[in-house]
């Protein structure tokens, strides 16, 4: 006898604690799937040329939630990987930490690459999350976001940051 299939769990999370990549695995996989793939993005020690000490993000959380919860969803129901699994930390983090973890568990293994892809490329392009490198000369920079492509929002987006960044007396 051939079991039933596993039912869609979705999970997204946006969290001020340290990832867990273990619990993220035992988390999403069931006796039906037969892949189960693990991201798991960290802060670096260096960004175009320059010596990184840590990293800060910030969020507009009950956005971004949303946002993670909608790109889980899309990665489960258009890619067929049922089971996908993905928390983003905000705050600051140090070199090594992770800042995303991103689980998909399906029957076969494509289905989780693609489910998993999807996922961080579309976090990088839509999550409300901001990232502030921290150098180790003592500097510290926004990291330019990438505006969608067609949304003609590129001026916009940077004059917001410009905005923002006067306003912090920067």
């Amino acid at each position: 006898m051939v079991p039933e299939p596993q039912p869609a769990r979705i999970h997204a999370r946006i969290t001020t604690e340290p990832l867990d990549a273990a619990a993220a695995l035992a988390s999403a996989r069931t006796d039906a799937d037969g892949a189960l793939l693990l991201f798991v993005g960290v802060v670096r020690n260096h960004a175009d040329g320059r010596a990184v000490m840590g990293m800060r993000y910030d969020a507009y959380v009950d956005m971004a939630h949303e946002v993670l919860l909608a790109i889980a969803g899309e990665a489960a129901e258009e890619l067929g990987s049922p089971r996908v699994w993905v928390e983003h930390r905000i705050g600051r983090l140090a070199i090594g930490e992770a800042s995303v973890v991103i689980v998909s568990a399906s029957p076969h293994r494509q289905e989780s690459f693609d489910a998993v892809r999807y996922v961080i490329e579309e976090i990088k392009k839509r999550l409300p999350v901001w990232k502030k490198e921290e150098y180790v000369d003592g500097q510290e920079g926004w990291v330019a976001g990438r505006t969608p492509p067609g949304t003609g929002a590129a001026d916009d987006v940077t004059r917001t940051h410009e905005s923002v960044e006067q306003g912090r007396g920067a």
